[in-house]
């Protein structure tokens, strides 16, 4: 599995485990809803400042985000 790959799985985790749709998330991050879906796929990058927005609304540290083992 690819870093982006593993960032996508672990974004739909917590996302998920917060009761949130794509589309709820997309929305709050100011994202399309496919855009988001491809971040959550591994397909698509994501900046930073996305990335950092994600992790707040989530409530989760970077560091879970980002957590490739």
């Amino acid at each position: 599995m690819s870093r982006l790959e593993a960032l996508g799985k672990n974004i739909k985790q917590y996302r998920k485990a917060k009761k949130l749709s794509q589309n709820a998330l997309a929305e709050l991050v100011d994202l399309s809803r496919e855009h988001l879906a491809c971040i959550e796929t591994g397909k698509e990058y994501i900046s930073l400042r996305k990335l950092f927005l994600i992790a707040d609304i989530l409530e989760v540290s970077l560091s879970k985000l980002i957590n490739f083992d």
